[in-house]
């Protein structure tokens, strides 16, 4: 299980470091001859820089979140099970705290959303 888990990592921030490769590589265009067009090109650039990081912090913001909380369901939803499975008025003591592990999935994608716009 944590093999995948560290594999999935490995991909995603593989995915993201290209994503900031290939992003440079496109930025790259050949320099026009005008000053006013030199000095526009010079304060853009950390302006570009800026918003690829974010575009990384979002992401994995989303991923760390989804994957604790993908943890977070399994192990709460096979112990809600189990207890339900020997006392079945149990089950509406244990569904809410599957619910609540899902929330962290939402607060994931909260924050990246603050991120990106903010």
């Amino acid at each position: 299980m944590n093999k995948k888990i560290l594999m999935v990592a490995a991909l995603l921030t593989g995915f993201a470091l290209f994503g900031t490769v290939a992003q440079e590589a496109t930025d790259n265009q050949p320099a026009q001859t005008t000053q006013v067009a030199q000095t526009t090109a010079a304060s853009a650039q950390p302006a570009k820089d800026s918003s690829t990081i974010k575009y990384i912090a979002a992401g994995l913001a989303v991923g760390i979140a989804c994957l604790a909380g993908g943890m977070a369901v399994g192990k709460i939803g096979a112990a809600a099970m189990g207890a339900m499975s020997e006392n079945a008025e149990l089950s509406g003591k244990a569904l809410p705290f599957v619910g609540l592990a899902e929330g962290i999935c939402l607060w994931g994608f909260l924050v990246a959303l603050l991120i990106i716009i903010l």
